[in-house]
């Protein structure tokens, strides 16, 4: 069998989401993702961040060592009327406006003169990446301006890891990317797969537009979510410009557009402020090979004698150095050069240091899945709690005021998969044991009363919820599964929208509970 089943550019499967065109459904989509937030109105946030996404890659092999220490040379001034001048003149090049204002102005000042050494590395990334973006923008026919979102969620950091969780160039959470069919596992997570994410983020974006048809909005709700957006509409009698409902909105989310206009300026004027992309090691060409065996990076480095590093660099969404090729195909991007090298030795590519390097594989997995599990940290108690219908991973670490992430390590939970009856270990200050120790035996009301959540006032048709026997025969039901909400929901039931759904069941609010009966119409109907 050859283990080669094609080289080129990677084939990507769109997955497409129809949004109904009836405003009431478009108002009803309620927090489908609540993206991670990289800007607030006073700029520390988001430099915060900015230098947290470019430190932790770009000061390692991506920039070249002769050119990461080169000092950025002063900025230029110019009157507020030059900002004005070209960022009309981008206006009138693109499908979206460009505005100067004060907090446009602010952001442009980080980039062009605060963070100038950082900004001059994000340019010499883009030779690389915005090729990447611009062939997706203009497969799915759209604005090529939004390839500068990925410079204000990542700066164009494929490893880029918030403390929300949050990764990739493009920034998606967890559910996100699962709602568009992304592999997250322990060996694979596409969120940092440049292509991958790319085609999702750019399918996410036009799906928005379908929405709100507003670029700023559009915009807007892909860094907080729509929810946030749809609420700040109605917050403003139902008005739909941006700069209108600016202060019913995030506070992190507010700096978000002046973000992104301030990062589309700083791209195309860099040369007048005096700036100068940073060389990167990342290759000018790729291609693309699929193998369909498992594969160690290791092996094509030592044997192709290429940097281990480079090989990661382009293929940042293989978090164990390992490529689990079997039962399906996986892309490995290589230089160009090297692709005919890797054809003509793959035999010896696979064989190499196989056992030692898959084994070691299966180690760091095992090391991975019990990093916490059976010892306690310094000063703290184990204590279980049993998982009961309606909980999850973020209601559990709210009642215990522990981290997510701790929550998980300590379990060895990679996703956030529970199942009723399940065990999960948690780790409490010694001398609050007692105090904790209490939520094993509180009802779902108690524990969210406890944490200071307000109790959905839907909660207690979950406890109560009618068996399949009391039923109503005049209507069709929905048992609420995990990971569920409104709008997936209602995309089961064709010509039924969230709204719908809600006003049958006579419901004020969108939260759910596993295991909740929800009407979805008449039988008749």
């Amino acid at each position: 069998m050859r283990r080669i089943v094609g080289q080129g550019l990677i084939a990507l499967a769109v997955v497409l989401m129809v949004f109904s065109a009836n405003a009431k459904d478009q108002e009803s989509i309620l927090n489908i993702t609540n993206q991670i937030p990289y800007a607030n109105d006073d700029t520390e946030t988001f430099e915060t961040n900015l230098d947290e996404n470019l430190l932790s890659w770009y000061m390692g092999d991506v920039i070249e060592s002769d050119t990461a220490e080169i000092k950025a040379g002063k900025d230029v001034y110019f009157p507020d009327s030059v900002f004005v001048e070209r960022l009309q003149y981008l206006s009138e090049m693109s499908t979206i406006e460009f505005p100067f204002n004060d907090k446009v102005k602010n952001f442009i000042l980080l980039y062009t003169s605060k963070r100038r050494s950082l900004t001059q590395n994000i340019l010499g990334l883009s030779n690389y990446y915005f090729p990447i973006f611009e062939e997706e923008l203009n497969r799915q026919g759209m604005p090529m301006e939004l390839k500068y979102l990925p410079v204000i969620e990542s700066a164009l950091n494929p490893r880029a890891f918030s403390k929300a969780g949050a990764s990739g160039l493009w920034q998606f959470i967890y559910s996100t990317g699962r709602f568009y069919k992304m592999d997250i596992n322990t060996y694979v997570d596409d969120r940092n797969d440049p292509y991958k994410s790319t085609v999702t983020a750019v399918t996410y974006l036009k799906d928005l537009y379908e929405i709100y048809g507003d670029w700023f909005l559009v915009i807007a709700a892909y860094n907080c979510g729509p929810g946030n957006v749809n609420k700040a509409i109605r917050r403003t009698g139902g008005k739909r410009d941006y700069w209108e409902i600016y202060y019913r909105l995030p506070r992190e989310t507010r700096g978000y557009v002046p973000a992104f206009i301030s990062a589309a300026y700083t791209m195309n004027y860099y040369k007048e402020h005096n700036l100068h992309p940073t060389a990167s090691e990342l290759p000018a060409y790729v291609d693309t090979i699929m193998v369909s065996e498992p594969l160690h990076l290791r092996q094509v480095s030592e044997v192709l004698d290429i940097s281990l590093d480079l090989v990661r660099d382009l293929n940042p969404q293989y978090r164990l150095d390992f490529i689990p090729a079997g039962t399906r195909q996986y892309a490995l991007v290589l230089p160009t050069e090297y692709t005919f090298a890797f054809i003509d030795r793959q035999d010896a590519v696979f064989a190499h240091k196989k056992d030692e390097l898959h084994a070691e594989k299966r180690s760091h997995v095992e090391a991975s899945n019990s990093r916490y599990v059976g010892a306690a940290p310094a000063n703290k108690t184990k204590l279980y709690y049993t998982v009961k219908s309606g909980d999850n991973l973020g209601f559990i670490a709210d009642w215990y005021d522990v981290g997510l992430s701790e929550l998980r390590n300590w379990n060895g939970i990679y996703r956030n998969t529970i199942r009723v009856g399940q065990k999960i270990v948690v780790y409490v200050p010694n001398n609050k044991s007692d105090y904790y120790r209490q939520v094993n035996s509180m009802s779902f009301a108690q524990k969210q009363a406890r944490s200071g959540k307000n109790v959905p006032n839907n909660v207690a048709s979950v406890k109560s919820a009618p068996t399949q026997q009391a039923l109503s025969g005049d209507y069709e039901y929905y048992k609420v599964r995990s990971g569920d909400n409104l709008y997936t929901i209602a995309k089961r039931y064709p010509g039924i929208s969230a709204q719908n759904i809600m006003d049958i069941n006579n419901m004020k609010n969108s939260n759910l509970q596993v295991g909740m009966l929800l009407k979805i119409r008449p039988k008749n109907g």
